[in-house]
């Protein structure tokens, strides 16, 4: 899946990147999207922005054209 280009992500798509059910993507999508909700931001039901989605699960943030690992 190329997600360079996207904004969203869809539980479909996180089904077959992480090798779990779509149930189980929907999910991830909706723990997602409370905590975006509980921040004041606007969400879409069944999608997630894909850079908050890779912010929060690997943990990685992206500077420029540079990729860093968070340190909490």
């Amino acid at each position: 899946m190329q997600t360079k280009n996207k904004i969203y992500i869809t539980a479909a798509e996180l089904s077959d990147m992480l090798g779990v059910s779509v149930g189980y993507g929907y999910k991830i999508i909706r723990l997602l999207n409370e905590e975006l909700k509980k921040d004041g931001f606007l969400t879409i039901s069944g999608k997630v922005p894909v850079r908050f989605f890779e912010e929060r699960w690997y943990g990685l943030k992206e500077h420029g054209d540079a990729v860093e690992r968070m340190v909490r």
